[in-house]
């Protein structure tokens, strides 16, 4: 299906791809500590939410 020149740019372009990724991150992880403290108790609360939400649909079903 793909030849071994292609399985290899893949690959290659996969990990390097992620090695910029992590990079960027790590060089920007203090100014995200900075301006997204409040963000994992959104999360959190929506995960909640959402739980809620198909506990709700699971009792009233039943």
């Amino acid at each position: 299906m793909f030849s071994s020149g292609q399985l290899i740019f893949g690959a290659l372009f996969a990990i390097v791809f992620l090695i910029i990724i992590i990079i960027s991150y790590k060089k920007d992880l203090k100014l995200h500590q900075k301006n997204y403290k409040g963000v994992k108790w959104v999360g959190v609360f929506f995960i909640i939410f959402l739980l809620t939400l198909f506990f709700i649909k699971y009792f009233l079903k039943n």
